[in-house]
């Protein structure tokens, strides 16, 4: 699929971008050109000790914001396919600064959009998050507005080829920020924090978000957002695995859910399942939808359908719990 064809990743010093590079320079040795934009320059010489372009002849490097547009065209020159990874993430970062979020999560997706279109893309795959599907907090928001720009990104462009597709899913266990890597963390103080004693959350692995976003450059075309299934596991449950601290109960952040969504009741009517996904296609009509559904071999899900890490049918226990916890702690 990526044989002497450039893509680039924003963001690409995330934790995302590394996995998904790495990823990319093992099992497709033929890329053409790999590239990484994002904006911190120190997180660009960390990561060229680890992936240098003297060794991966395909690696480049720009510094960069997506907020940039001029920039962005700079880096989108003779790119076949982008990973929109770049994103303002942490909820409590944005709600106090709710414009910067803005500018980079809502203006930089249109950058993205408009500098893919003009440099003739072939696709563009976004990262979007559980906290897009009924959000409560300015971070979601954004992400929701992102969503919707590029589903409607081809509607005064139809004579382009650039297709715009976008993938949500929780956070990935071992990113920076959530919450596995903070609990280890916080275990060597002997405390555990809680923010709610029912509070869940969707568990899905860097690998499984890798396979995902492959899938999805692959099969989906434009307009269409794909969710995984996936298992949920109680956050108290998480922290008992650290028998030897205490838990102690913080109170509920700004803009943070009890439960996470990663489908709500109203977007079911445009919702398609299959074995391993979810795929909505919230823009077309009844012709398309059951087009995808052939061509899927999916089903339509049922009326008033929806998705949420409070009601799923798979729960961590904690036996597969403490596996993922030992896991990352192996690979730091």
């Amino acid at each position: 699929m990526f044989d002497n064809k450039s893509i680039l990743i924003t963001g690409g010093t995330g934790s995302f971008g590394n996995a998904f590079i790495s990823y990319l320079l093992k099992n497709f040795p033929k890329i053409k050109r790999l590239a990484v934009y994002s904006r911190d320059e120190n997180k660009q010489f960390e990561m060229q000790k680890k992936f240098s372009p003297q060794k991966f002849k395909c690696l480049r490097y720009f510094i960069g914001d997506i907020r940039d547009e001029e920039r962005l065209n700079i880096a989108f020159r003779k790119i076949d396919y982008v990973i929109h990874a770049a994103a303002m993430k942490q909820v409590p970062a944005s709600e106090y600064n709710p414009t910067e979020a803005i500018k980079t999560n809502i203006y930089g997706a249109q950058n993205i959009i408009n500098a893919s279109l003009k440099n003739h893309v072939k696709k563009v795959l976004f990262l979007s998050t559980d906290k897009a599907c009924s959000p409560i907090n300015l971070y979601g928001a954004t992400k929701l507005c992102a969503e919707k720009l590029f589903s409607t990104a081809k509607k005064n462009a139809t004579d382009f080829i650039t297709e715009f597709i976008t993938l949500r899913y929780g956070n990935v266990n071992a990113s920076r920020g959530s919450v596995m890597p903070l609990f280890i963390e916080k275990s060597k103080s002997g405390v555990i924090p809680v923010t709610h004693k029912e509070m869940t959350r969707f568990s899905i692995t860097m690998n499984e978000a890798i396979e995902m976003a492959l899938w999805g450059i692959k099969y989906l075309n434009h307009g269409q957002t794909l969710i995984p299934k996936l298992p949920s596991y109680r956050v108290l449950d998480l922290a008992k695995i650290f028998d030897k601290c205490k838990i102690e109960f913080v109170g509920i952040r700004q803009g943070e859910k009890i439960h996470e969504d990663l489908i709500g009741t109203a977007e079911s009517l445009y919702t398609i399942e299959t074995k391993k996904y979810y795929i909505l296609y919230p823009n077309s009509n009844k012709l398309k939808l059951n087009k995808l559904q052939k061509k899927m071999n999916g089903k339509k899900v049922e009326k008033n359908f929806s998705y949420s890490s409070g009601k799923n049918d798979k729960f961590l226990n904690k036996k597969e719990l403490t596996k993922i916890i030992n896991s990352i702690k192996q690979s730091n």
